[in-house]
């Protein structure tokens, strides 16, 4: 099945796994407008309300991943850029911003399949999601200081959570690009595969994910989620509830009956 919601997403499904395609191979896929920006938040919302959805994967279509802003715009003053400093505060705010607010509050586990370049907006663009899988073509840059600009997007938030500080003080400081190999060695993606096997990798993956109860999949996001700003009694309350959910969820009963199958199936005590 496939529905487009915006020409710039495009929404494949096989079973309970959701694949978003940025689809402007042209523009290497940068989130340029209002157009790209409300298309990636209402994809986002609308695989949250969808509960056959367990894993989202998202990847590009052409040759990257993902370009970031447009250059032009921020010459042109358009855009993100347009208007005085209050105005550019509020651009930011109301459009791009809204990005990694809808993948933060999506708590169906998500995996980037970097196909190609993501620079800027686009390396924090798969910092969005929870795991990456890189193509060897797959290059990052959080490189907005090239330009004398700062990361408006959240990567300064973001990429320290997946790198650590100092590697994501590096990588902002210098605006360089890491390729395939070196974001291996720096924590930023959890596999290279050649670009032929990306999304073999990518939906292998998926499906081992796939494979366990959706609720309990969304509860354990949303807890590592809060885990990662929440003190640790603050943690432990919201497991004994989360965990009080599951342990009277049908999904849990019948987890719990096929894995005491599987054991006296194989002659082991229970």
């Amino acid at each position: 099945m496939q529905t487009q919601p915006a020409d710039f997403v495009l929404i494949d499904r096989e079973g309970p796994i959701a694949i978003l395609t940025l689809n402007d191979p042209d523009a290497r896929n940068a989130l340029s407008g209002p157009a790209q920006w409300n298309a990636l938040v209402e994809a986002c919302a609308a695989l949250q309300r969808d509960a056959s959805v367990k894993v989202v994967i998202l990847t590009g279509a052409g040759s990257a991943f993902c370009a970031g802003g447009n250059v032009k715009d921020f010459r042109d003053r358009r855009g993100l850029a347009e208007g005085d400093g209050m105005q550019i505060r509020e651009n930011y705010r109301n459009g791009i911003q809204r990005i990694p607010l809808a993948f933060y509050q999506l708590d169906v586990p998500t995996i980037a399949a970097v196909n190609g370049p993501a620079i800027g907006a686009g390396c924090d663009l798969a910092c969005m999601a929870d795991i990456r899988i890189a193509s060897d073509k797959a290059v990052f840059a959080e490189s907005f200081v090239k330009l004398g600009l700062i990361p408006g997007d959240g990567g300064a938030w973001l990429l320290q959570r997946v790198v650590g500080y100092a590697r994501a003080a590096e990588m902002s400081f210098t605006g360089d690009a890491l390729d395939a190999q070196a974001a291996l060695a720096a924590g930023l993606v959890n596999q290279v595969v050649a670009p032929e096997a990306l999304m073999d990798a990518a939906l292998a993956l998926a499906r081992r994910i796939a494979a366990n109860p959706g609720q309990a999949l969304r509860m354990t996001k949303r807890l590592m989620r809060e885990s990662q700003t929440s003190r640790l009694d603050t943690v432990l309350e919201l497991s004994a509830a989360y965990q009080a959910l599951t342990h009277t969820s049908p999904e849990h009963a019948e987890a719990v009956e096929g894995f005491l199958a599987q054991r006296s199936a194989a002659g082991k005590r229970p």
